[in-house]
């Protein structure tokens, strides 16, 4: 009986096994995207951030700048992709297993893995920003 009764779930388990490696694909693959618009978006404001610097602004100013910039592209990720979730949940509701397809705790932990993943990758440009040396900015372009 054993046999059978692992037989039987041996399908909805690979499945579920794929999904979760093409998931964690699909997050790493984000991060990697978004650390790159960040990096590059901080790359075009050097002159930006060096005339801030120059005024006054502290480092902590313009690494809320770049976290900002990051969260809110977050914000409406993590938005547009519960909204479709939500719409494709019927499509995985068979592999689902002890919870149901709109269980809200499991949206929430995503939603917070994602901005966390989005904190992780928005540091490096981050902090690469708040080291601008306003003289070498200015001189920049």
């Amino acid at each position: 009986m054993e046999e059978v009764l692992a037989g039987a779930r041996s399908r909805p388990r690979f499945l579920t096994a794929l999904l979760g490696v093409f998931s964690s694909a699909a997050l790493v693959l984000a991060a990697v995207g978004l650390y790159g618009v960040i990096s590059y978006s901080v790359t075009r404001r050097t002159a930006e951030f060096g005339i801030r610097m120059a005024m006054g602004a502290e480092a902590g100013d313009v690494l809320g700048l770049v976290l900002g910039h990051g969260l809110r592209l977050a914000a409406l990720g993590v938005a547009a992709g519960a909204l479709g979730a939500l719409a494709l949940t019927r499509l995985i509701r068979g592999l689902l297993f002890g919870v149901s397809a709109f269980d809200p705790g499991t949206f929430a932990v995503m939603a917070g893995l994602l901005i966390a993943v989005t904190l992780a990758a928005c540091v490096v440009p981050a902090r690469r920003a708040t080291r601008v040396d306003p003289l070498v900015a200015l001189r920049y372009e």
